[in-house]
């Protein structure tokens, strides 16, 4: 069994505005930058090894956290929105109208043009969850929403139809075990980060 903490970025200029990142490389915006210097992680979390995304929101928040820059990893990116990125949901809910709203109904299997669905996000993160349970090194990865659902959706088996039964909250670190498989498991949800 290993352990395997998540956390996501914090915040940008478009997650304030409420654009659809995904792929789009965007940096933290200076608040996200001061709010993530004031967080703190649990004393349990500090010989665990740090990985991030490479996408400079992720990459930042885990230079800032660790106090040093972690190994990246592309597998750990935001899921892909394609042609939606830079759009924001209420618009394309109003632009698409039912249409949205089936395309919303797949769970698992909903995406953009031209993006990923989470089932594809999984797939992705499937070899490195095996290479992290092999290497049987507690670790923090820092990544995106969309990457900690899908992973979440994994770990509990959820068909993302619904919503979940309970709601990951950023600022906090999610806590997850992996078999010797990788396949993960809920270890602690929302382990909030204390002020520094």
């Amino acid at each position: 069994m290993t352990l395997l903490a998540l956390i996501r970025h914090g915040p940008t200029e478009w997650n304030i505005t409420g654009l659809v990142q995904g792929s789009t490389d965007i940096p933290l915006n200076e608040a996200g930058a001061v709010e993530v210097a004031g967080w703190k992680l649990p004393k349990e979390f500090a010989e665990f090894r740090w990985l991030a995304s490479p996408l400079k929101r992720a990459y930042q928040t885990a230079s800032l956290l660790a106090g040093f820059e972690p190994d990246a990893d592309e597998r750990l990116v935001e899921m892909a929105w394609g042609d939606w990125e830079g759009r924001t949901l209420s618009d394309l809910r109003e632009e698409l109208g039912d249409l949205m709203v089936a395309w919303e109904a797949k769970g698992l299997d909903f995406h953009g043009p031209n993006g990923e669905s989470p089932r594809d996000v999984q797939q992705r993160m499937a070899p490195l969850l095996q290479e992290i349970a092999a290497q049987q090194e507690p670790t923090i990865a820092v990544t995106h929403k969309g990457f900690i659902r899908a992973f979440y959706a994994t770990a509990i088996d959820w068909d993302m139809v619904d919503k979940p039964p309970v709601k990951l909250l950023d600022g906090c670190v999610q806590l997850f075990k992996l078999d010797e498989t990788g396949h993960p498991s809920v270890e602690k949800l929302n382990i909030q980060m204390t002020a520094k």
